[in-house]
């Protein structure tokens, strides 16, 4: 009985402690942000960005996927028609697109390998890069939600600064830097 007694005052009750104060659970739900954004985004694109309130920035998510996604389809589709072409060259046909409609061919078989080749190496490529920009979305959701945990209030401010120079008639650029304390 004392054993249980200790367990439920020791693990339990600080569970269940109702004199919590606001601001550690703000501070709670900003630490944990981060660690949200990067799990949402990593489960479907954009959600991250989403949960940062960062909407614009996921139609750019989905274009660049897409964008990956189809060339990646268009050189897969490419690659087929040039293999597809050098396999019934190989078989003896001479009816292939690529032949054309003299006695000789208007692409060598050594042309349809190299194009073989090129057109592989690009749909890997298209994989990478589509990778790549997935990656890239996780990484944005999770620096995103870090920078949100920021104070960025006018106190602080770093500003571009341009004035025009009458006198001699010329414009001077610089940085301005405030801190009011």
């Amino acid at each position: 009985m004392n054993k249980s007694l200790i367990y439920i005052t020791v693990f339990i009750l600080p569970i269940f402690s109702f004199g919590q104060d606001n601001d550690f659970e703000k501070d709670l739900e900003m630490a944990l942000r981060p660690s949200k954004a990067t799990f949402y985004s990593a489960v479907l694109p954009g959600l991250g960005q989403a949960y940062n309130k960062k909407y614009w920035k996921i139609p750019i998510v989905y274009g660049a996927i897409a964008t990956g996604i189809y060339f990646y389809k268009q050189n897969d589709k490419d690659y087929n028609r040039y293999r597809n072409a050098y396999k019934r060259r190989l078989a003896g046909f001479t009816d292939d697109e690529f032949y054309g409609s003299g006695q000789y061919p208007s692409i060598s078989n050594d042309g349809l390998i190299r194009a073989q080749s090129t057109l592989k190496r690009n749909k890997e490529l298209s994989i990478l890069v589509s990778v790549g920009l997935y990656i890239l979305n996780i990484i944005d959701a999770n620096v995103d939600a870090h920078l949100l945990q920021y104070n960025l209030d006018d106190n602080l401010t770093v500003r571009p600064n341009i004035e025009f120079d009458e006198l001699q008639n010329k414009s001077n650029f610089g940085i301005t830097f405030n801190i009011e304390l």
